[in-house]
């Protein structure tokens, strides 16, 4: 007896020919119902077009907010230099026009992050219906990668302006100067 098949009268009593036909039924049902929720996911599409423009769409934000933030200062440092005298305002108003066209770059990055989000909702709302369809889990634990990452950018954050108002007092910025 090479095989360790058991003999066909040994059965649950579940096991009967219909019962099993229908369970396969259904395995077969639940399998395209998992590749119909693959198929709405369309990751090709995600992975090919929408998450390589939201890499993009993010990099021209952060180049615009560079050569906007460089602008900006290098005008701020020529007002500052300018010699008192005739054409002192016609100067200091030319670097000023040019703060404020450098200045329009927010209409542009802001169209651009909207992309983004829109894009991202779109991959959660599609990534929530794939988990409602095939009634997906998270793994158990917690995924110690993610969590030293998440603790190292969270360490290298500048604190910048806080939602509802600055987190340190202005008497505190001021003292800072003086």
């Amino acid at each position: 007896m090479g095989s360790m098949a058991l003999p066909r009268d040994v059965r649950s009593s579940s096991s009967t020919p219909s019962a099993m036909i229908q369970e396969l039924r259904d395995i077969a049902d639940y399998i395209a119902k998992l590749r119909d929720a693959i198929g709405l996911l369309r990751a090709n599409e995600l992975t090919r077009d929408r998450l390589p423009m939201v890499h993009e769409e993010l990099g021209e934000v952060v180049a615009a907010t560079a050569g906007a933030t460089n602008t900006i200062m290098s005008s701020a440092e020529t007002i500052l230099g300018l010699a008192d005298g005739p054409g002192y305002r016609a100067a200091v108003e030319a670097r000023i026009f040019d703060i404020f066209e450098a200045c329009a770059f927010q209409d542009i990055t802001g169209q651009r992050i909207a992309k983004v989000a829109e894009a991202m909702s779109q991959l959660e709302s599609r990534l929530s219906r794939f988990t409602v369809a095939v009634k997906a889990r998270d793994a158990g634990g917690v995924d110690e990668g993610e969590v030293d990452r998440r603790k190292r950018n969270e360490s290298l954050l500048l604190n910048g302006p806080q939602k509802g108002g600055p987190a340190t007092p202005q008497d505190a910025i001021d003292a800072l100067f003086d």
